[in-house]
């Protein structure tokens, strides 16, 4: 604790305070004294120039140039030490080449010979190198640290040569233990540097060739020698060991014992140990023929300087740091600074430029434990802003212009005001180093997002941003908004103006700024959609999909639906924006807000206190568990209210469909309307000379009607308190200070919003303070609880403060003790820290097979909450909008609380219609303390009794005393306990009592074997299977009758197949058992294959079988009879993991897709299918019960390794049903576990937390552990706080500060998404919607009409078509595919009963070789669908539906009526068709079929006006597509009869039309098999195929498509087609299947022909 409390105050207090200097005692001297120095350098060189100098401009031209060349040259120095260290090169040099060198010379051999640069002693030239280069810097044990900074302990100058030349080096006595920080730089060069000859030379005066050796801060400047033919002078050694001792090198000094490895010892003798040290040093290139020698590490470097990685970032430093000298030095010279401050001033100039250098890490204000790289360029940042405002307003108090600018009595011009703020700003730069060491100023990033977010929200309106890039993109549309309406309203003010007129630009300027404000509020901040948007509209990519990759066709759907979303309100705002605008424009060019005055403000002041009051108050409180904390429940309660366990949507109540209208008036006419007026009335007194002239008049006004406007439609919760007070203060009690009452407005939002804020903080203060509720975490709690009570007036100043600056109030440590923090934007937190779920898709193969990454529980149920932050996105700024959480703004949290699921939401960007939050999920097996809080979320307060001390009980359905005082004292309220939600349910088994006996896992292996066998018989790849040569090659042996398989992995407990005789799998066993079942799986297919004993296919599902097994036990190390062994083979298994041992399996190779497709979904579906035994163990013993549940659990049931991205996937997909089987190592528990997902509707408790609370608790955590270190995971800031839910909301902060399982990203919810509030409201105003609306809303008047003209129709007969109407006129058409001759189609003979209900369709080209007459009448007749765009032409049929109206707008016809008389002349059709139709009028009175009308006579005919009645339309079209008398179908065969289905379709005379299931709750499935008899069928064979009893395992889902056969229709006068209900039934065929369904719940998508 001692030690960690000296580090904080060396490393974070002196620190902060210096700007970065303070003294390491873990690293060497040299390092600390080069910070010393270096820091003093920076503060004594402007004093002393200040002291020195005159005040002049002469220091700025001393000073300025001096830092510049001294950061140029650190800066570029350690950049490119830095770059050596990355991609230099490592190079090992064996110090036993000196040891011989020192030798020779002893020995008098003054020649020395030049190794071969190509020698075995120098490969590749130079220095010896070792046999690896490293990519970067070594390992500390390979470093300098562990090294000897290439010092030879020979203490003798020994010779070496490198690929330019040879070098000499000198050695020091002795090696040092103590070389962290050795610095030695040795320089080769490609010639000979010393003299031939025997002439002397004076080393130390060599500047030639150099060695710079730092041993504990000291600098040596060394000589080198290049190898010569000479002996080194005597004196020459001399001379050299004086320079060591005038350099005071502590290898002479102090002998220190040598510490070799192991295994050096071992190679070398132990007389040569220090000499055969290996050295290591990087090459470090200066020149293309000059390199130094590095001996030092990366963690000697970053202890001298931080690191700047990119050449940007020096650059940025340098220039800070001359600006910092620039503007430093000028106000020194101008004299702002006098006697102490000017060494004051010096320091913050030192320190600003020091942190450049080497900056303080970790900073108070450091939202990230280790380096951060941009908090070292805050200080110098904020000193240069500063001074900047310092030197601005003292030129302005000295150049004040004669107009002044004068609200609410401050005059803003004077120049006692701007001196006032110069000088606060001075002493504010003075106590930088206090400043930061509190750490009151965030980074720069931070800043610069928070004060862009700030101006926006409160000068322009706006919203809460999610990023820098949204905040700056956010605060530009504003500037460009009001640029745009500035013009405007310019003009306008230009104009003349009285007392009952209005210019009309200016009216025109009202309209724009409403229809401005509502588009700009309905966009969110986040640009990235939208620019995503407009990408894939302007430059569409194709992907290309890879279909070996699994991941391919894992897409994430939410950036496509969120790119939808924005695409609609973008056309939805062109609409409503243009239409807003001409209606106010309107409203405002009438005159109503001249004439009606003052009468219309006041009726508008009420009717907006009056309805925010009901809106925000009254509808709220009523709704809430709690309401006024006095009544024990809701006074308005929804349906679900009661119900245990919810199983539909939540239903929309009256109350808030009555919220959401009010609502709606209040943001869209009410507040537009107050504006509207306050701009009509104010406008002229603002722009006056007496307040603010013209142009500052207009941007104040402009400015002003933007933020109101945006502010109401964005979030209108609060405004109406702030509109009643404003009237109420500024028109009663003062209202001689109102500056008219649109500024009064504009500035009383910007108070309210803080006050607000202000409340917020002294609530979580007091709450978290009460004596009655102390819960004092650690022994520093209980020491400054008493302390903090005679502060509590700096208490409160300090959250006045907080408040203005919106900065989060936190608890010291977690105590009573409140410090302000850091200014933050609403988002909060600094990084956009998202959780990477770990799954296949992320990390190595080997990892997965082997360590199993991400099998912790936390990991694994992180998607739960992924799923939940989904199905938020699509409801929640609708249940919003439906009053279902309460009041809420900007910044909110709230808290959802379910069984397992308790997740923080936090509203960060509130707009109209949208809203863009981020959850954060906790554990679901929290720790003790986070326990307690879920308990006291969760506990209802009903039962409490207590009055003071006794208990006299409560008034029923009223909160006790007790419980309404402690309601009042918390910091969360319960705000509704049944909020609907649609998740997952979580069931979980243990496979260990599953599996615990042997003959349940042998009806596991049983139903892997079938699994297998199921799959392997119904791929695709069957065929082309049986007929592979290498598999047959490979199963030849399993081909023999008489083959046995006696792997000892088989085992007679798990194998029902084990032939005990032969001890072993044998082929015979293996048909016994499961040849049945092989011959079931075979007759299911299409084309049924042999399936005998010795057929290639019994011999294939043999070969799986025995493989898939031998896996089995090859993953169970051959223990299968151990059931912690076979859960772990099983787990392996299903995961996807199959090793194949054998020999005898290798023939899988020849097509991996058999263990994909086959194996791997075989070992999946045993495990659900043995979870399914345990209900009705002999139910799968009959194989077609066993083959359908296998179908049904492939169709609805989705088994996954929970690692797999398809597992993801699905979940995200809303799959109905998932399964797993799960392998949980954490905690020291290892179990297997089968998870059971089941989607349906979750019920969650919503319980909103103050948020200064959550802000403050934040804030505490992150300063506790970043700054202050405290790494004790018990410490006192988290332990249960009930009334401030402490633990629950630190544990939610970002990791590792946190520890919550999920962090989702920023995501933003739309109202348009949400299908309750659509229904209210409506959908989006597009001009496609319009389109529809229109279209639809013409073909019901049509429709009405129609019917209502109809002689005893009724509405229900025209809707019901030609269900009477044709028969009324004796209209028929032959259907039978067989003979048709118009359609011409042909029919299936083989298809049973139902064969001859197949609609005929034909696709009829654009040309028909018709005439033009001909071809202009088709035309008009008929119409493209545009639903089935693979018909060319199709008919109109004799029906329609008030259901469907579009099928009108499809074909373009009217409805046929029994008496309607709706004709088409035959004036202008070809003689051929007049004809045609001729015959067709002759054969209908005798009740012939349409067979016989081909084989009689065609008739002529001369009548130019023959009519053709409506019903007839069909058939004219199918004349004009066979024109000229020619057949497309063949003739049917003689004695070709109709079935009564189709005799019963041809009397009616429809077309058959094709309908798409929209709805499958309307599908009357057990219709067929009612004992009542409701319907009359057209055919018994098609009644017992038309329900569930028929279907087996199918089912029709939403979205099938299928021809309509039959039709019954409400009154109808024909039993035959009499509907039983009010609604139309249908009988639609889909393939081979038949569905009854009502007509609301399909959609029609055009007549077949």
């Amino acid at each position: 604790m001692g030690s960690q409390t000296l580090q904080i105050l060396r490393q974070g207090v002196w620190a902060a305070l210096s700007g970065g200097w303070y003294y390491d005692p873990h690293q060497a001297t040299f390092v600390n004294a080069l910070h010393l120095y270096l820091w003093l350098f920076l503060l004594g060189l402007p004093f002393t120039l200040y002291m020195a100098l005159p005040s002049s401009m002469i220091i700025v031209a001393v000073y300025c140039p001096v830092i510049a060349a001294v950061f140029i040259v650190l800066k570029m120095v350690n950049y490119r030490l830095h770059r050596a260290l990355d991609a230099g090169e490592v190079v090992d040099r064996n110090a036993n080449e000196f040891t011989d060198q020192r030798a020779r010379a002893e020995q008098g051999n003054c020649s020395t010979r030049r190794k071969d640069s190509n020698g075995p002693s120098d490969p590749g030239g130079g220095i010896e190198m070792s046999e690896f280069i490293r990519e970067a810097t070594p390992p500390v044990g390979c470093s300098s640290r562990n090294s000897y900074a290439g010092l030879d302990p020979s203490n003798q100058i020994g010779s070496g040569s490198s690929r330019l030349g040879t070098a000499a080096t000198i050695k020091g006595d002795t090696d040092t233990a103590k070389t962290s920080d050795d610095i030695s730089l040795s320089l080769g060069q490609s010639s000979s540097l010393c003299k031939e000859g025997s002439e002397e030379q004076d080393l130390a005066t060599d500047r030639k060739l150099f060695r710079l050796v730092s041993n504990d801060s000291f600098i040596s400047i060394q000589p080198s020698l290049s190898s010569c033919g000479q002996d080194l002078p005597r004196d020459c050694s001399d001379k050299i060991r004086l320079n060591r001792l005038l350099t005071i090198d502590t290898d002479l000094l102090e002998q220190q014992d040598i510490d070799l490895s192991p295994d050096l010892a071992a190679t070398y003798g132990p007389t040569e140990d220090a000499a055969q040290k290996v050295k290591h040093y990087y090459r470090f290139w200066i020149l293309p023929q000059l390199w130094i020698g590095i001996n030092f590490d990366r963690l000697t470097l970053l202890a001298l300087f931080d690191r700047n990685r990119e050449i940007l970032e020096n650059v940025l430093a340098v220039i800070l740091a001359i600006l910092v000298a620039f503007l430093g030095s000028i106000l020194l010279i101008q004299g702002f600074f006098r006697d102490i401050w000017v060494f004051q001033f010096c320091l913050v100039i030192a320190s600003c430029q020091y942190s450049l250098l080497k900056s303080v890490q970790p900073d108070s204000s450091s939202p990230r434990h280790g380096h951060n790289r941009i908090i070292a360029y805050s200080r110098p940042v904020y000193f240069c802003l500063c001074c900047g405002l310092i030197w601005l307003l003292d030129y302005g108090s000295r150049n004040l212009t004669t107009t002044k600018f004068k609200l609410y009595g401050i005059t803003f011009t004077n120049p006692l005001v701007l001196i006032s703020a110069r000088d606060l700003v001075i002493v504010f730069t003075l106590c930088f180093p206090i400043v930061f060491f509190i750490g009151l100023l965030p980074q720069v990033n931070t800043f610069v997002m928070y004060l862009c977010e700030q101006l926006d929200i409160h000068i322009f309106g706006g919203n809460a941003t999610t990023s820098l890039l949204a905040a700056l993109y956010s605060f530009i549309c504003s500037i460009v908004a009001v640029a745009l309406l500035y013009g405007l309203c310019y003009g306008a003010l230009k104009d003349s103006w009285d007392g009952q007129h209005i210019p009309v630009l200016f009216s025109v300027f009202c309209g724009l700024l409403v229809a401005v404000s509502y588009h700009l509020s309905r966009q969110s901040s986040d640009p990235s959609v939208l620019f995503s948007l407009m990408q894939s509209k302007i430059f569409p990519k194709t992907e290309e999909k890879n279909p070996e990759d699994p991941l391919s066709e894992v897409k994430d759907p939410l950036p496509e639906k969120l790119r939808n979303s924005v695409s609609e309100r973008l056309q939805s705002d062109l609409v409503v924006c243009i239409v807003i605008g001409v209606l106010y424009f309107a409203i405002h060019v009438s005159t109503a807000f001249t004439v009606l005055q003052p009468a219309l403000k006041y009726v508008l002041y009420a009717l907006v206190g009056f309805v925010g009051f009901i809106t925000h108050y009254v509808l709220p409180q009523v709704r809430k568990q709690l309401p006024w904390h006095c009544f024990s429940r809701p006074l308005l309660k929804t349906v679900e209210y009661n119900q245990y366990e919810v199983r539909n949507a939540a239903t929309v109540m009256w109350f808030e469909k009555l919220h959401v209208w009010l609502l709606f008036m209040e943001k869209n006419i009410i507040y537009p309307l107050i504006v509207l007026n306050e701009l009509s009335s104010s406008a002229e007194t603002i722009a006056s000379p007496k307040k603010l002239d013209t142009e500052l008049g207009a941007l104040m006004i402009t400015i002003a009607g933007l933020k109101l406007l945006r502010s109401s439609f964005s979030s209108p919760t609060y405004q109406y308190i702030t509109v009643v007070f404003t009237v109420l203060f500024f028109k009663i009690d003062y209202e001689a200070f109102s500056e008219t009452m649109l500024l009064d407005l504009f500035f009383m939002s910007i108070l309210f919003n803080k006050l607000w804020e202000l409340l917020y903080k002294l609530q979580f203060v007091y709450t978290y303070i009460a004596p009655w509720q102390i819960t004092w975490g650690s022994a520093f709690h209980a020491f400054a609880q008493p302390f903090a009570v005679p502060h509590s007036a700096m208490l409160f100043v300090q959250a006045a403060v907080s408040a203005f600056f919106s900065t989060p109030l936190n608890p010291f440590l977690g105590s009573a003790i409140f410090i302000t923090s850091y200014v933050r934007p609403v988002k909060f937190w600094e990084r956009d820290y998202n959780t990477k779920r770990v799954d296949h898709s992320n990390t190595r193969l080997a990892s997965q097979l082997d360590r199993n990454p991400g099998s912790d529980d936390n990991n694994l149920n992180s998607i739960f909450y992924e799923h939940l932050t989904r199905s938020l996105q699509h409801s929640l700024c609708g249940d919003l909008l439906l009053g279902r959480w309460g009041n809420y703004s900007t910044g909110d949290c709230f808290i959802l609380a379910s069984d397992y699921l308790n997740a923080l939401v936090h509203l960060i960007e509130i707009g109209n219609g949208l809203v863009t939050f981020q959850l954060r999920g906790l554990e679901f097996r929290g720790t003790y303390c986070q326990q307690r809080e879920v308990e006291a979320i969760t506990e209802g307060v009903e039962e409490d009794e207590g009055f003071c001390c006794c208990e006299p009980g409560h008034i029923p359905h009223v909160l006790s005393f007790n419980a309404a005082f402690s309601q009042r004292w918390l910091a969360w309220e319960v705000i509704v306990t049944k909020y609907i939600l649609e998740g997952y349910s979580i069931t979980d088994n243990s496979a260990a009592s599953m599996l615990q006996v042997f003959d349940l896992r042998k009806v596991l292996t049983t139903y892997y074997v079938k699994g297998i066998i199921y799959y392997v018989t119904t791929s695709s790849k069957l065929e082309e299977w049986l007929a592979n040569e290498t598999m047959q090659e490979g199963l030849r042996l399993c081909a023999d009758r008489n083959y046995v398989d006696v792997d000892p992995t088989f085992n007679p407990n798990i194998d029902e197949d084990y032939d005990h005789r032969l001890a072993g799998i044998s082929r015979e066993s293996f048909c016994v058992i499961y040849l049945n079942w092989i011959e079931y799986c075979s007759s299911r297919r299409a084309k049924p294959l042999d399936v005998d004993k010795d057929s290639s296919l019994v011999t294939l599902c043999y070969g799986l079988c025995v493989l898939g097994r031998r896996a089995l036990g090859t993953a169970s190390h051959h223990m299968s009879s151990n059931l912690e062994s076979f859960l772990y083979g099983l787990h392996a298994l299903f995961k996807g993991d199959f090793r194949i041992s054998s020999i005898r399996d290798e023939w899988i190779f020849a097509d991996m897709e058999l263990l994909r497709k086959v194996v791997v979904p075989g070992i999946r579906m045993s495990i659900k299918l043995h979870q399914d035994h345990f209900t009705s163990p002999d139910e799968y013993d009959d194989p077609t019960v066993l083959y359908e549940a296998i179908v049904s659990h492939e169709k609805n049931l989705v088994i996954a390794h929970e690692g797999d991205p398809a597992w993801r996937s699905a979940v995200l997909a809303n799959s109905p049903s998932l399964l797993a089987l799960r392998h949980v190592m954490d905690d020291g528990t290892n179990e297997y576990k089968i998870i059971m997902l089941n989607r349906r509707y979750l019920s969650f408790r919503v319980i909103k937390v103050n948020k200064e609370c959550v802000r403050g608790l934040w804030a505490g955590q992150q300063q506790e552990l970043v700054f202050l270190r405290n790494r004790n995971p018990e410490r006192g800031s988290i332990q249960n706080a009930k009334q401030a839910l402490r633990n629950m909301i630190n544990s939610s902060c970002d990791q590792p500060i946190g520890y919550p399982i999920f962090v989702s990203p920023l995501t933003t919810s739309y109202s348009d998404s949400h299908e309750q509030l659509k229904e209210i409201l409506g959908g989006p105003i597009s001009l496609g919607n319009i389109r529809n609306f229109i279209v639809s809303t013409w073909h019901r008047l049509r429709k009405g009409c129609g019917a209502g003209c109809n002689s005893g129709g009724n509405i229900e007969d025209s809707d019901a078509g030609g269900g009477t109407s044709c028969t009324s006129n004796n209209a028929t058409i032959a259907n039978d595919p067989h003979s048709t001759v118009s359609q011409g189609s042909t029919g299936n003979p083989g298809q049973g009963s139902g064969a001859g209900l197949h609609p005929p369709v034909t696709s009829y080209p654009p040309a028909l070789g018709t005439s033009h007459s001909s071809h202009s009448v088709q035309s008009s007749l008929v119409r493209q669908s545009p639903a089935r765009a693979s018909v060319a032409s199709q008919s109109s049929y004799c029906y329609s539906s008030r259901h469907s109206s579009l099928r009108m707008s499809t074909t373009g016809f009217v409805p046929c009526r029994r008496s309607s008389t709706s004709q088409i002349s035959l004036r202008n059709l070809p003689s051929s068709i007049q004809s045609r139709l001729s015959m067709v009028n002759q054969m209908e009175p005798s009740g012939q079929s349409g067979v016989a009308c081909v084989h009689q006579g065609l008739p002529s005919s001369s009548s130019s006006s023959q009519s053709i009645p409506a019903c007839k339309h069909h058939t004219l079209v199918g004349f004009l597509g066979t024109d000229g008398g020619q057949s497309s179908a063949p003739d049917a065969p003689p004695g070709n009869t109709l079935s009564p289905a189709n005799n019963a379709h041809a009397k009616k005379g429809e077309v058959i039309y094709r309908v798409q299931i929209v709805d499958p709750s309307q599908i009357l499935d057990g219709i067929n098999l009612s004992k009542r008899k409701e319907l009359q069928w057209p055919d018994e064979g098609i009644r017992l195929k038309a329900g569930r009893n028929s279907w087996k395992d199918w089912s029709p889902q939403e979205g099938m498509e299928g021809h309509v056969i039959h039709r019954w229709v409400p009154c109808s006068r024909d039993p035959g087609t009499r509907s039983h209900i009010d609604k139309t039934v249908l009988l639609v065929q889909i393939d081979d299947k038949y569905v009854t369904v009502v007509e609301t719940g399909v959609l029609e998508l055009g007549a077949e022909v």
